[in-house]
């Protein structure tokens, strides 16, 4: 059953993926005509076929995968607002449940990717029709090397968050950087159970260059029950339950300011977030006992 489940699921994913990509992309290059309520114009359009896109998905996943969401009270949230998403980062998965728990009641969620993902057939092309940003990660030994780097991850982000002015959007920080795993854990020496450590720049850099549109943070705190799943385990229906907190914090004096230039600002919002990652890990840690305490049970 579990097979049947996987092939009808994954055929249902391309095929949806297929029908919704082809406007996306007519929209991406209908795009390039440099005129601004245009443009304004043809990125709705491209946001709305995503949306459906994901609605379809959506509905793939009710129909055939027996996954039980667990979702803590949803908070007030508003359509047509802007918001910073931040959650914890464990599994390819992650983005299914955010577009799952999320979808319709805040904006489009748009991510901030890895270069390289552009190449991802079709979905590659997709994301930069709708303006996903992709990014260049310079380590501190490739900036070292080549100075001029500095600074580089700030403009791009100013730069994408500049389209992301003019409509509402919520843009989604995994702030981990990476997906958690046990060996991540331990090279970084964490101190924290569940979690990898914070990673302040990106998120400091999109509410430095959107903080006047950006109110508010939804925190996302993403449990597997049965340990982290790969797509696959999804899709063929090995993953029972996934509990989601959800949580909505006002974006605050912490959260907007000079991260580049103030480095009083800087500690501070440093402080915050790592005040925000251990209430996440004392959740995941409660969440990791109550379904050891119904196994045992």
């Amino acid at each position: 059953m579990s097979f049947i489940r996987a092939v009808l699921g994954l055929v249902l994913y391309f095929v949806n993926t297929v029908v919704w990509c082809i406007p996306i992309f007519l929209c991406g290059f209908l795009k390039l005509i440099p005129i601004k309520p245009w443009q304004t114009m043809v990125s709705a359009i491209a946001k709305s076929c995503a949306s459906f896109w994901v609605a379809c998905n959506n509905l793939n996943q009710s129909l055939l995968i027996p996954t039980q969401f667990n979702v803590s009270t949803v908070p007030e949230l508003k359509y047509k607002d802007w918001y910073l998403v931040i959650a914890n980062h464990q599994s390819w998965v992650d983005i299914l449940v955010l577009q799952r728990v999320l979808h319709r009641r805040i904006p489009f969620l748009n991510f901030f990717l890895k270069k390289e993902l552009i190449y991802v057939p079709l979905l590659g092309l997709a994301w930069w029709a709708l303006d996903f940003p992709f990014m260049a990660r310079s380590s501190k030994s490739q900036i070292k090397k080549n100075p001029k780097l500095k600074g580089k991850d700030l403009e791009t982000t100013k730069k994408a968050c500049e389209k992301f002015k003019t409509m509402p959007v919520s843009i989604v920080n995994f702030v981990e950087g990476t997906r958690y795993t046990e060996q991540k854990h331990a090279r970084q020496n964490s101190p924290f159970q569940h979690l990898l450590k914070p990673k302040a720049g990106g998120v400091a850099f999109v509410m430095e260059a959107m903080g006047e549109q950006i109110k508010k943070v939804v925190n996302v705190t993403i449990h597997y029950p049965k340990g982290r799943p790969t797509f696959m385990d999804f899709v063929s229906g090995h993953v029972p339950q996934i509990d989601v907190q959800l949580e909505v914090m006002p974006a605050g004096d912490n959260w907007c300011g000079d991260y580049s230039s103030d480095n009083e600002f800087r500690v501070k919002f440093q402080a915050e977030l790592n005040r925000v990652w251990q209430q996440k890990d004392q959740q995941l840690v409660e969440l990791h006992s109550r379904s050891e305490h119904v196994e045992r049970v």
